[in-house]
């Protein structure tokens, strides 16, 4: 089944839409990630709808860790030199039927293959504060996911671990083999 990753903004516009994603069977999960009731899913080359209707084809496969009760997803981009983490900082996600959705609050946390991290868009996230008037519990659960996240990359935790990663886009590749397409 071939599920959409829906973004949104603080009040409540489309931000970013991933048109087909397959998320890995329960039974291929890793053990940490069923623990944590991790959604996975995998897309490569899968079409983005923007929010102002513009569409696009990715280019790089990726792998994209989805936790509940926590303020920040995480997706992991198969790129020739090694996997790229790119984190969002956004609610939890919530899922209904064959779509996911959360709300992004702009801020990003970046882990380069070398082991290099950044966190960009602070611009972007103190003008969206601003504009949106986020209330102070979700500035707090912003930062308080920004620092749980900072700490997984430190330690290397889950879902930081590019064997698991490249372990899940084989298993997309072979699916999409046995039934022609398993994006």
């Amino acid at each position: 089944m071939k599920y959409q990753i829906k973004s949104f903004k603080h009040d409540g516009h489309l931000h970013r839409v991933w048109l087909e994603n397959w998320k890995v069977p329960d039974e291929h999960l890793r053990d940490i990630h069923i623990d944590e009731r991790m959604y996975v899913f995998v897309n490569s080359q899968t079409k983005i709808r923007e929010a102002d209707g513009k569409e696009w084809v990715s280019r790089i496969p990726g792998v994209s860790f989805f936790l509940p009760e926590r303020w920040f997803n995480v997706v992991a981009l198969i790129e020739d030199h090694g996997v790229r983490y790119y984190c969002n900082l956004a609610s939890p996600p919530l899922q209904y039927g064959n779509v996911l959705t959360y709300i992004d609050y702009d801020l990003d946390v970046i882990k380069l293959p070398n082991g290099t991290v950044q966190i960009v868009d602070e611009e972007e996230y103190q003008r969206h504060k601003k504009l949106y008037h986020y209330p102070l519990s979700v500035e707090e659960k912003v930062n308080c996911g920004l620092q749980e996240l900072l700490d997984r990359i430190r330690i290397g935790s889950s879902p930081f671990d590019d064997g698991i990663v490249y372990e899940y886009y084989s298993l997309w590749k072979n699916a999409a083999k046995e039934d022609g397409g398993g994006k």
